[in-house]
């Protein structure tokens, strides 16, 4: 039987080095839940922690959340589709926002619900994903900063999410001189600047970043302790906190090479023969996981000895060539996921869940 681990200990420690961090540079942050697909044991988890902010793109995560601390900040960080309006201002305190229609749908439902929701602008800086373009930040602004029962706390941005832009000093100072402008031309405070995320962490790190970025939403960094930039774990963090078990089911000495005619399997691929294949033969563990609940790309074998050779809808094949593990049916093979893995077997209802 597959299933997945979430290690509190090690969880504990890559908190305790992100508080650690933001209180010396006397900078927020929230912890990104969406990981988490809204496994309301993992949440308890995060929320013991004492983070007293939570960031997630799911309504219902946010709900759930709110259900197990009603006292922690809860923030939509996409901006609000029109169906979930009611929705937004019921779970979240807080939402990102790019149009300043859904701003004013936003104000309307706060009214309704005898509640202050606060926003935060988000501003394009080159990734593509949401954002305002920076020259229209006045002309937005101007349509929202006086509209009833809607606040205004922070500016924000997103890098690297979609076309993978990397942050960079410049960026953020650019960011900086948004919020630097609003306030100037409309003699309003905006207290937070949101522009930190794991990506922008190595900054932190490296004393690279201007002093207004007073905001940081960690999810990545958090779960898997990486350095965005080198694609290395930080010191002092453990890269130990998820890991994912499945069991062998079937283990047989098979040629490399398929038998018969190929045409494209179920997925679309079609396989290119090596032939240095043709006459060899290799052990084949099948393993209880497949791509319902994981791409093969996403696992890291603890095992260096395997090869995963592909998958199927719920079963993954791993050569282990003459097997010097000796491993047999029932044993269990770990692996540490991507951050993307992780999210799809988080995902999956078929992957049990368990805290260590």
């Amino acid at each position: 039987m597959a299933y997945l681990t979430l290690n509190r200990k090690n969880l504990k420690q890559n908190y305790d080095f992100l508080d650690e961090l933001f209180r010396e540079n006397e900078t927020d942050w929230a912890i990104v839940t969406k990981l988490l697909c809204g496994n309301e044991a993992y949440l308890k988890e995060v929320l013991n922690l004492g983070i007293k902010e939570v960031c997630d793109s799911r309504i219902s995560n946010l709900a759930r959340i709110k259900e197990l601390n009603p006292e922690v900040q809860t923030v939509y960080i996409k901006p609000p589709a029109k169906g979930s309006i009611e929705e937004v201002v019921r779970y979240a305190d807080v939402s990102f926002n790019s149009e300043s229609s859904t701003i004013k749908m936003l104000s309307k439902e706060a009214q309704r619900q005898n509640k202050v929701h606060r926003v935060t602008i988000m501003i394009e800086l080159g990734d593509l994903r949401e954002g305002i373009m920076g020259d229209h930040l006045i002309a937005f602004y101007d349509k929202i900063f006086e509209l009833p029962n809607i606040e205004v706390v922070a500016i924000g941005a997103n890098l690297n999410c979609l076309h993978g832009i990397m942050p960079s000093a410049d960026k953020m100072i650019q960011l900086s001189l948004y919020k630097q402008l609003v306030e100037a031309k409309f003699d309003k405070k905006i207290p937070w600047i949101t522009g930190g995320t794991s990506v922008v962490l190595p900054l932190l790190l490296r004393q690279q970043l201007p002093a207004a970025i007073n905001h940081f939403r960690i999810g990545e960094s958090l779960y898997f302790g990486n350095d965005l930039f080198q694609d290395k774990r930080i010191e002092g963090m453990s890269d130990e906190v998820i890991r994912l078990y499945s069991e062998i089911i079937e283990i047989t000495k098979k040629p490399k090479v398929p038998i018969g005619m190929m045409a494209a399997n179920p997925s679309g691929e079609t396989f290119k023969v090596d032939e240095k294949d043709y006459g060899k033969e290799s052990y084949r563990a099948i393993l209880d996981i497949g791509l319902l609940d994981i791409t093969p790309d996403y696992l890291m074998p603890d095992d260096p000895t395997l090869e995963i050779v592909n998958a199927s809808s719920d079963m993954l094949i791993v050569d282990l060539d003459n097997n010097p593990q000796n491993y047999s049916v029932g044993d269990l093979l770990s692996f540490k996921l991507k951050y993307m893995g992780a999210l799809r077997v988080l995902n999956s209802d078929y992957i049990e869940k368990r805290v260590v």
